[in-house]
């Protein structure tokens, strides 16, 4: 019991003289819960107690009944798969689908050793010969029965389920058909799924899709070119002879059952690269892969030429600049002779006619009123000419031809000036001195 303590004087209430309650509000209230559902039920279908528990009663059976119900038998097969083995001769039974005998078709070399227990209780469960012949079916199927004894001795028994698993080629799965459209891996991924369960390795790698790395599919096709596989044929071989006192016959069907299992192995082996060399050309990751190395060493040399290349346009820029320079150059060169030549014909041609000018002046300027010496005259004018320079041609003819009146004393001058220079003798410029 406890015991609560005693309460202090100094412990005091506030009470607020002036508060108020809050106004009431009107809200809609609503029924809810799984007994209103019940009473709404009951009304809306005018069920009375006793018909409301009953129906309630036959829902909770149904229920239980559909939890006890065993997922393993929504695997297993509701009716036999190959009827055939209704009539097939028990004693011929390794040639029987064990699997379907047993209503494993589906599951197959995936079935769990439990699976097999369960699906051999179901099957003697509705094919007994007991069961048959009451019913009055006969005995005429009690030889399906012996084979799905020898099915539940064989797949139960791991080392003799191996064998049979290794020639249980109702579980393989054929590639797609060659030149079909197809999806790659919705048609490949199940051919390698069956294919795995004779690897010796585990884990698998998975087929993956198209967006696996570029490693990974590397490793899968890597792993199945190096495909260790458990698979023996044995299950086939004929049967030996138990009787000891053969024992030659005994040896001769062992070495003829070991080189027939060795003549599968090998021809299985060699299906078998086949099928991944296929798988490989046709895997469009690889053929994306292919074109990415294409593109990648493309660009990488690109890139080693892209410096020779550079040189080399450097050098056919140069070499177009240098040519181009050379071709002004010549170009500027003729032009320079052409205007040379003009220029020099032009101050020949202006020569002539400053000497012309300065040698017919005197026959211009009427021999100056001495016709009587006009031989004289345009003798020593000849030798003015011809020993005047080029400046002094320019300069007299140009004084001539501004002032004609004046050409005698222009000539006087200019012969004085000779004279005085030494260029001409005083003696052949008599008239002009």
């Amino acid at each position: 019991m406890l015991t609560l303590p005693e309460l202090k004087s100094d412990i005091t209430v506030n009470v607020i003289a002036d508060a108020k309650k809050s106004e009431a509000i009107r809200r809609p209230v609503e029924p809810v819960g799984k007994h209103f559902l019940h009473h709404a039920q009951r009304t809306l279908r005018n069920h009375t107690w006793s018909e409301f528990e009953k129906i309630q009663a036959e829902q909770n059976v149904k229920r239980v009944d559909e939890s006890n119900n065993d997922p393993d038998e929504l695997l297993f097969d509701d009716e036999l798969t190959d009827e055939s083995l209704l009539e097939h001769d028990p004693r011929d039974w390794k040639t029987a689908d064990l699997y379907a005998a047993m209503g494993l078709s589906k599951l197959r070399y995936r079935a769990t050793n439990t699976q097999i227990i369960k699906a051999h209780r179901k099957q003697v469960l509705k094919h007994h010969p007991d069961k048959k012949s009451a019913s009055g079916a006969g005995l005429e199927q009690d030889g399906f029965f012996k084979i799905i004894q020898k099915a539940y001795e064989t797949l139960t028994d791991p080392t003799k389920r191996a064998q049979y698993d290794s020639c249980d080629f109702n579980a393989d799965v054929e590639p797609p058909k060659k030149g079909t459209e197809y999806d790659f891996f919705e048609a490949w991924g199940p051919v390698f799924a069956a294919e795995a369960r004779f690897s010796k390795k585990t884990p698998v790698p998975p087929l993956g899709d198209m967006d696996t790395p570029k490693k990974e599919v590397e490793q899968f096709y890597s792993f199945w070119h190096r495909f260790d596989s458990w698979r023996t044929f044995e299950f086939l071989d004929e049967d030996v002879p138990d009787d000891s006192s053969n024992r030659d016959q005994k040896r001769y069907t062992e070495r003829k059952n070991k080189a027939a299992r060795d003549k599968k192995k090998t021809a299985d082996n060699a299906r078998l690269v086949k099928l991944v060399e296929r798988a490989a050309n046709e895997d469009p990751r690889i053929k994306k892969f292919k074109e990415e190395e294409k593109k990648e060493k493309e660009r990488r040399k690109w890139e080693r030429e892209a410096g020779a290349r550079a040189e080399a346009e450097a050098a056919a820029k140069a070499a177009a600049e240098a040519k181009l320079k050379a071709e002004a150059e010549a170009a500027a060169s003729a032009a320079a002779k052409v205007d040379k030549k003009k220029a020099k014909e032009a101050a020949k041609a202006a020569k002539k006619k400053n000497k012309r000018t300065i040698r017919g002046a005197p026959k211009d300027a009427d021999y100056f009123g001495d016709a009587a010496n006009a031989a004289t005259i345009d003798e020593q004018t000849g030798f003015i000419v011809d020993s005047l320079d080029d400046e002094q041609l320019v300069s007299v003819a140009e004084k001539i031809k501004s002032d004609p009146a004046s050409t005698r004393q222009i000539l006087q001058e200019i012969s004085k000036s000779l004279s005085d220079a030494g260029k001409l003798p005083a003696s052949v410029l008599s008239y002009y001195l």
